[in-house]
């Protein structure tokens, strides 16, 4: 195929399908390496952050994760608000500019609960100088405004005032209820991801946009997910990143009743950085390759095929660890910039929304 048409013009889906289905696939990796350098250069970003678990309770039964359990499971931990600022402040202490809050769904959680964090968060930062929360998955939101009864809408102005400065795009898993029907069945359905994710940006709240892939999805429906974020960010512009996140499948249920595959390939892995570039162009200008889900060296290869950034430093990361993930916890700010350095790129801090700090 002819790659170069699609500086000229936009891919069609399939096309785009043809491209996953390519066995000869360096072509295809260099092309999106050159759109990456024509689009945002040589910067490869990075934001200091700190991930804040609260929870690993969870009515919901997703059957990729392994992080969830039962209230009455001797694993179960509730952290009270206390705690959470207490982290929050350390977090700031340590020169994060951002805390990313996601948990699991616990009953007693609703929307002024989740207000109540975000309140207490910013209050007692005052004196460091603040910092930014991006948390609440379209899950947690939908979640926490069924208990409070509450509309989404409601419930994001409510979150919003009481300090909410962006979202994590997750939940999205795939957007696909067939999938989501074998995978996550008591989770949103697609049609309310979008919704949320559109009132969220109609609200001027931005948020990140997610994929999970390597599990029991085909190369079709990676490429449907892809476009309805394409659709969204050329509606709203609300997205700031799209991060696709490998499917870590050693502790997963899912992996365990022999339902899903052992995760992506690395070439896999690639190729949706790749294809997401080539699909997204400068309409979502950041992809992130997570070290989290792809390891350092895999990264490494990823910033060479499209990505230009690498998600956090963390800190705590325990939803990823939990699934089995080989990659760690946190990494320093040196190790993040040597990671870049040592593929001839260039490493700089960003905030959450992409504005550069150092």
């Amino acid at each position: 195929m002819d790659l170069c048409k699609f500086k000229e013009r936009e891919i069609k889906k399939r096309e785009a399908l043809e491209l996953f289905e390519e066995e000869d696939f360096y072509d295809i990796l260099k092309f999106a390496d050159s759109l990456r350098k024509e689009i945002v250069g040589d910067i490869v970003t990075y934001v200091v952050n700190r991930n804040i678990n609260f929870t690993n309770i969870c009515v919901n039964n997703c059957r990729f994760c392994a992080f969830r359990v039962n209230e009455r499971d001797k694993r179960a931990y509730f952290l009270d608000i206390d705690e959470i600022v207490k982290k929050a402040i350390e977090a700031k202490k340590l020169g994060c500019t951002e805390v990313c809050i996601q948990s699991g769904l616990h009953p007693k959680i609703d929307t002024y609960y989740q207000a109540k964090i975000l309140k207490e968060i910013h209050e007692a930062l005052k004196p460091y100088g603040d910092i930014h929360i991006h948390a609440f998955s379209p899950m947690e939101v939908y979640f926490g405004a069924e208990n409070a009864g509450l509309d989404i809408k409601e419930a994001l102005k409510i979150l919003k005032e009481s300090g909410l400065n962006s979202m994590p795009g997750t939940a999205a898993e795939i957007l696909d209820d067939e999938i989501r029907e074998i995978i996550c069945p008591n989770k949103i359905k697609t049609k309310d991801w979008i919704r949320i994710i559109k009132t969220a940006h109609k609200l001027e709240i931005p948020t990140t946009a997610t994929m999970m892939y390597g599990h029991i999805e085909e190369y079709k429906h990676i490429v449907n997910h892809i476009y309805i974020i394409k659709e969204i960010q050329e509606e709203t512009g609300g997205f700031t990143e799209f991060v696709p996140l490998s499917f870590i499948y050693q502790n997963s249920p899912l992996y365990k009743e022999g339902l899903a595959r052992a995760g992506a390939s690395g070439i896999e892995d690639l190729k949706v950085i790749a294809i997401s570039r080539i699909i997204f162009k400068d309409i979502l200008k950041n992809i992130q390759a997570s070290w989290v889900k792809l390891g350092k060296k895999m990264v490494q290869v990823a910033l060479r095929c499209g990505a230009n950034d690498v998600g956090g430093t963390l800190i705590e990361e325990n939803i990823s660890r939990s699934a089995g993930s080989e990659h760690g916890v946190s990494l320093s700010v040196k190790e993040i910039r040597e990671m870049i350095e040592r593929v001839n790129l260039i490493p700089k801090q960003r905030d959450t929304l992409y504005n550069i700090i150092r």
